[in-house]
């Protein structure tokens, strides 16, 4: 792993795949809303003027069965019968006609990927997906998310016989749903690092939710404060992040990879900018090069400056694609040092962590 002001990448060529749909447009709001159709073409756009090769994947919907290994089979089903209906399922999360579709879609899309990366068709992958996934309960929706799935997806690989998934959370908001299902299954390592602190939506990920029962230290929650930078993220990583990646070996690494962490959105606090976004995707390509051949898929979560989508998303997909990235310099601030300390504290009875 990159330390100092090494960098991260390489230039070895990689197959990326794609995963794009025009159904993913069809969830629109009738007012304006955050999570938009428009987030859709900034991300595409993005990936266009990353100047890398890829190719596209072909997208079916899910089906019951590989929804319901996450979701309840009454939630499923009740979705389904919303198809073709508006409306509110809670007060952030509205339904389109064209929303059960589309996200059902989605997760089928999640899906297909992780049969491309384990069939060794591609290397890498990128989910345009929409709706998002990762605040999806078992058994509801919440928070601009109707299904889960970076969720479906890592369950997809475990039906197929792959017995580490890890599953790391860069979204500035905390994956409840992800954390949720996953929370007592030792073959997910569900990593979050999100903004905590005055009710900040979706008011979990504290540092002790560690997991239960056979699951207990495989849910690793890294919440820091509004205004943490660049510096803060990279101490995260290096410190939390990357040794408990390193340890747990996985055999596919799925990014639930939400850009509103970057310092232009308008729902968060942080101060990331485009360039760290490849630099943390340039550490957990090298995680996935050492103990999953290579297999890392980003899924698209949250981000809602449009620009500041684009251009973190063409950073990540850089790297993808074999470039360089810098790691940030700098040290992290005082208060963010105690937060990260407090993770370490809280996982220490499980990983071998110290600063």
């Amino acid at each position: 792993m990159s330390v100092g002001g090494a960098v991260s990448g390489g230039e070895t060529r990689a197959r990326i795949g794609v995963v794009d749909d025009p159904a993913f447009e069809a969830h629109r709001a009738s007012e304006f809303h955050p999570e938009r159709p428009e987030r859709l073409t900034a991300a595409r756009a993005g990936v266009a003027s990353a100047s890398v090769a890829t190719r596209g994947v072909a997208v079916r919907p899910a089906s019951l069965d590989e929804l319901g290994r996450v979701h309840s089979p009454r939630y499923v089903e009740a979705l389904e019968h919303l198809a073709g209906h508006e409306g509110l399922l809670d007060s952030d999360t509205y339904l389109a006609r064209g929303s059960v579709a589309a996200a059902t879609r989605a997760a089928g899309g999640a899906i297909a990927l992780v049969d491309a990366l384990l069939d060794e068709q591609l290397d890498r992958g990128i989910g345009l997906l929409r709706p998002p996934g990762h605040h999806a309960r078992p058994d509801a929706a919440m928070g601009f998310c109707l299904l889960n799935n970076v969720a479906v997806a890592a369950a997809h690989a475990l039906a197929r016989g792959i017995k580490r998934v890890a599953i790391v959370d860069w979204d500035v908001h905390h994956g409840n749903g992800t954390q949720e299902m996953f929370f007592a299954d030792p073959q997910v390592l569900y990593v979050s690092l999100h903004q905590w602190g005055n009710s900040f939506y979706p008011g979990t990920g504290a540092a002790d939710e560690v997991g239960q029962g056979p699951g207990r230290g495989f849910t690793v929650n890294v919440p820091l404060s509004e205004g943490a930078q660049a510096t803060d993220y990279a101490a995260a990583f290096e410190r939390v992040v990357l040794p408990v990646l390193d340890s747990y070996g996985p055999e596919l690494l799925l990014v639930s990879a939400g850009f509103d962490a970057h310092r232009d959105d308008p729902l968060a606090g942080m101060q990331l900018d485009a360039e760290t976004y490849g630099w943390m995707t340039a550490e957990l390509t090298q995680v996935a090069d050492k103990s999953a051949h290579g297999k890392i898929a980003l899924l698209l979560e949250g981000g809602y400056d449009l620009p500041a989508l684009e251009r973190s998303l063409a950073a990540s997909a850089r790297v993808l694609g074999g470039g360089a990235a810098q790691r940030p310099g700098g040290a992290p601030a005082l208060e963010h040092d105690a937060e990260i300390r407090r993770v370490e504290k809280a996982l220490a009875p499980y990983w071998p962590l110290g600063s």
